[in-house]
C-alpha cells in the first residue's frame, strides 16, 4: 500500500510540528512518523500514527523506510560535523532515488536568501545538499526555512541574567516561528508542485538584534545593552564566560553566521508563507513579545551546552 507522506526528525521541533499539522487534517492511513531510534516507535503508535525507523548512517533502514512511499519530509540533521552530515544526506538522497520516491521536501535554511553563494558557515552543508539533489535527478523542492524566531537567545548569546550582549555586528532578520513553520512546511506538501525549486519561507518583517534588545527591556523591565566588539574580542569574550559552557570553536564558527546578517543575508522575506497559512505570520517582533511575557526567562536549549 502507498504512502503518500513519510515524516523524518518526527521527534524534533519542526517535523513533530509537520506531523501535527497533517494528523489533524488527513486520514492516518496517509502518513507515518520516521526517526533514527526504534525505542521511539511506541510514542507515535499509542497515539495510532505508523512509524518507520529511518537512520541516515544506515543505509538499509532508509531503504526499508522509503518503500511506496510518495512525499518524504527530509528534515537535515544537526551535526556541526560538515562531512559526517553531507555522507548522511547523501546516504538519504541514494536511499530515495533507489526506492523511486516522488518527492523529496528538504528543510534546508533561509542564509543568502534566493542566492546560493553564501558563506555563513551553518549554510555549507544545505548548498552541497541542495546540489546533490539536483545531480541525483530526484524530485526535490528544497524549503529555505527562516531562521527560527525560539531561538533568539542563542543567536545573541542573551541569557536571563546577561546585562551586556557582546556582538561582532548587528543586523536584520526575518525570524520565523517554528510552530508556524511547522504548518506551512505541512500545507506545502499538501498543495504540492514546486517542482525542483527553492523556496522560502519567512514572516514578512526583519528584526535586528539591536531591536531585540529593546523587545527584551520593553517586556521585561530589564536594562540590557548592546556592546558591538572586534571578532576576536566576541570570541575571547564569549570562550572565557559562556554561561551555557559552548566551547570557544562554536563561537568562531558563529563568525561567519554574523558576517553574513550583516550584509542582508537574514534579510530576505517572501509571501509564500503568509499565502500557505492564509494569514500574515506572526512578525518577529510580536513572537519575541509573547514569549517573554509568558516568561520573562525565556531560555532556548541549544544556549546550554553544559545540560546534557
Amino acid at each position: 500500500m502507498t504512502l503518500k507522506y513519510l515524516i523524518t526528525g518526527a521527534t524534533g521541533g519542526l517535523g513533530a510540528g509537520v506531523l501535527s499539522y497533517l494528523v489533524a487534517n488527513l486520514p492516518a492511513s496517509e502518513y507515518a512518523a520516521a526517526s533514527s531510534k526504534e525505542e521511539n516507535r511506541k510514542q507515535f503508535e499509542d497515539r495510532g500514527i505508523a512509524f518507520r525507523v529511518a537512520s541516515y548512517d544506515d543505509p538499509q533502514t532508509l531503504e526499508t523506510a522509503f518503500e511506496d512511499v510518495e512525499n518524504i519530509f527530509f528534515v537535515s540533521t544537526s551535526t556541526f560535523d560538515i562531512e559526517k552530515r553531507r555522507k548522511q544526506h547523501e546516504n538519504f538522497i541514494i536511499a530515495a532515488k533507489k526506492m523511486n520516491v516522488k518527492h523529496l521536501w528538504y528543510t534546508s535554511l533561509a542564509f543568502g536568501g534566493y542566492n546560493s553563494d553564501s558563506k555563513a558557515d551553518v549554510q555549507q552543508c544545505h548548498l552541497m545538499t541542495e546540489d546533490m539533489l539536483k545531480e541525483a535527478g530526484i524530485n526535490f523542492t528544497s524549503i529555505r526555512e527562516g531562521l527560527y524566531t525560539d531561538a533568539f537567545p542563542v543567536f545573541m548569546g542573551w541569557y536571563p541574567n546577561t546585562p551586556t550582549v557582546h556582538l561582532p555586528s548587528d543586523g536584520p532578520i526575518a525570524f520565523t516561528l517554528r510552530s508556524e513553520l511547522g504548518e506551512a512546511n505541512a500545507r506545502l506538501m499538501i498543495r504540492g508542485g514546486y517542482d525542483r525549486e527553492i523556496v522560502l519561507l519567512t514572516a514578512q518583517e526583519t528584526i535586528t538584534f539591536s531591536e531585540i534588545v529593546d523587545v527584551i527591556n520593553e517586556t521585561t523591565g530589564r536594562n540590557v545593552q548592546l556592546e558591538l566588539v572586534s571578532p576576536e574580542e566576541f570570541v575571547r569574550l564569549k570562550a572565557g564566560s559562556d554561561e551555557g559552557g559552548k566551547p570557544e570553536g562554536f563561537f568562531k564558527v558563529l563568525l561567519s553566521w554574523y558576517e553574513s546578517i550583516s550584509k542582508g543575508e537574514t534579510s530576505t522575506i517572501d509571501p509564500l508563507m503568509a499565502d500557505l497559512l492564509g494569514r500574515q505570520p506572526t512578525s518577529p517582533r510580536e513572537a519575541i513579545r509573547a514569549l517573554l511575557t509568558e516568561n520573562r526567562d525565556y531560555e532556548w536549549h541549544q544556549n546550554y551546552a553544559n545540560r546534557g
